[in-house]
């Protein structure tokens, strides 16, 4: 009988979990605090890996993260004028951008819709070279994803802590009122966008680099796997600072994708319904908190009834 999780497939499952987490960040910026659905998160994740591919077969490992996420946050930028300059809806903004964003996709890779970098030095090879230890040359992908996401996050955190993040935050609580304190919604939602979507290209780029290849399809249905994530952990942190939140989203990523590698190294599912199991890990997560609600409520109902009878 086969295990539960084999000690790759855990570590597969983590470092795939760890690149979710960036994108799950990006849509806690979006969703939660912003209270915008952004729809483009399909096309910036493919963004991300397409010039991060592009970068790295030019030589430039290195800059091929800063340069996914500025290809990230112009997306954001576009997405962000559509909404509040020429006043577009923000799921129909999401959709527009997302479907420009694959012409320009195909553009930055060559008209192709398959782009390989084997061969090519990334920050995954290089970090390998550090050391020829054995755990390292296993764990090394590992190391190096923890360590961005630790300094993702924590930069996250300081940032919606100062001015800047505070009148964002403001803005997803009462855009009325930050308008009326003299501060220009407009330019926080923007700034907003950017940032989430600078992360979801990161996220694009780190996958890339993991993958070792890019696909003109690989971002599809990437929105509804970081909606699973920060729903999940959401729901570990709830109520909590922002902080904690960032750590709740984080491990929910994180579990979510173990909950995929198990249900497919059991073969209780095949590959082939990952996308349904991504469906129903959404909305088992989005109806738990009402099912909790109505639970309660026939609970007390029935413990009114047997303290009415008796």
């Amino acid at each position: 009988m086969p295990s539960i999780l084999s000690v790759t497939a855990l570590r597969t499952a983590l470092e795939v979990g760890m690149v979710y987490s960036l994108v799950a960040i990006a849509l806690f910026i979006s969703f939660s605090i912003l209270n915008i659905a952004d729809l483009s998160t399909d096309g910036c994740y493919t963004l991300g890996f397409a010039v991060g591919a592009t970068m790295t077969l030019a030589g430039h490992p290195f800059l091929a993260l800063p340069a996914a996420m500025a290809a990230g946050a112009c997306s954001g930028f576009v997405l962000a004028f559509l909404q509040t300059r020429l006043g577009v809806e923000s799921i129909l903004a999401g959709i527009i951008v997302n479907t420009g964003l694959y012409t320009v996709n195909l553009a930055v890779m060559g008209w192709s819709a398959n782009l390989s970098i084997f061969g090519c030095d990334s920050i995954f090879t290089v970090a390998k070279a550090l050391s020829s230890a054995a755990w390292w040359q296993k764990w090394h992908e590992l190391v190096v994803l923890a360590v961005i996401l630790l300094i993702v996050a924590l930069a996250v955190a300081f940032f919606f802590h100062t001015r800047l993040g505070l009148s964002i935050r403001a803005t997803g609580d009462n855009p009325d009122m930050v308008r009326s304190s003299s501060i220009n919604p407009a330019f926080t939602i923007t700034v907003g966008l950017c940032l989430a979507n600078s992360l979801t290209g990161l996220a694009g780029c780190l996958i890339g680099m993991l993958n070792k290849s890019c696909d003109i399809n690989l971002g599809t249905g990437m929105v509804t796997i970081a909606l699973a994530s920060l729903i999940i952990g959401e729901g570990i942190m709830r109520k909590a600072s922002i902080p904690l939140r960032i750590l709740g989203v984080i491990l929910g990523a994180c579990l979510y994708r173990l909950i995929i590698a198990v249900a497919i190294n059991t073969s209780l599912v095949p590959t082939e319904c990952f996308k349904l199991i991504s469906a129903l890990i959404v909305a088992i997560a989005c109806v738990t908190p009402q099912g909790k609600k109505l639970l309660s409520l026939q609970l007390r109902k029935l413990a009114l009834r047997k303290k009415g009878g008796a």
